[in-house]
């Protein structure tokens, strides 16, 4: 299943993910203006009128002996989309394993375990305010699909420019990263460290002094 899914975002077969991807954008565009109930309905009801036709004519040539008996959609009747015990417990553990994460993360930021990491965790959460009064959580899913069929391709084609921006902004943001830690530490010091215990040769040399 995940394989297939990759295949469709990084348009290995260009048919199928056009297929897709127009789907999902036709059908969040129609929920701009409809229920999702609406929406589901209305779509598989246009897919029966196709299926259901199609199935009768080949019926039909069944029985004046002009096809084999063959379904037309036997092919993707047999594809096997049910998931194994051992499947199931891999993507259950992978989902608690990323919410645990998600929870922990969250926990961090939220009660400052590391102040720079927080700093911008608010200012992300500030910008989102902004996010939130402009538009809605519909335009939201629908610019993750846009970006999620449209990023992968334009990085194809464009790998040796995005790459070199990437390592641009990457060196950029460690340098600032490093201005801020030295900052930092400008501000909240660190600890000296404890002076080291005097050896047993001087404690008993002042011992015998002090006699």
């Amino acid at each position: 299943m995940a394989s297939k899914v990759i295949d469709l975002i990084y348009w290995r077969n260009v048919g199928k993910t056009a297929t897709v991807f127009t789907g999902l954008v036709v059908g969040l565009a129609c929920l701009f203006q409809v229920s999702l109930i609406t929406v589901m309905s209305n779509s598989l009801l246009t897919v029966m009128a196709i299926t259901f036709p199609i199935s009768l004519l080949y019926q039909g040539l069944t029985l004046v002996r002009l096809n084999d008996g063959s379904h037309p959609f036997q092919s993707l009747l047999d594809e096997d989309l049910t998931l194994t015990d051992e499947t199931t417990i891999r993507v259950v553990e992978n989902i608690v394993l990323l919410i645990a994460t998600a929870v922990t993360e969250i926990k961090r930021l939220l009660f400052v375990g590391n102040i720079i990491d927080s700093i911008k965790f608010l200012v992300l959460l500030y910008l989102l305010t902004y996010v939130g009064d402009q538009t809605n959580g519909l335009t939201l899913v629908m610019s993750a699909v846009i970006c999620t069929f449209s990023l992968p391709l334009f990085y194809r084609l464009q790998q040796d420019r995005i790459d070199r921006l990437v390592a641009f902004v990457q060196d950029s943001l460690a340098r600032g990263k490093l201005v801020l830690d030295s900052a930092y530490e400008l501000v909240y010091p660190p600890p000296a460290p404890p002076s080291p215990p005097p050896p047993p040769a001087t404690v008993a040399l002042k011992a015998k002094k002090a006699k």
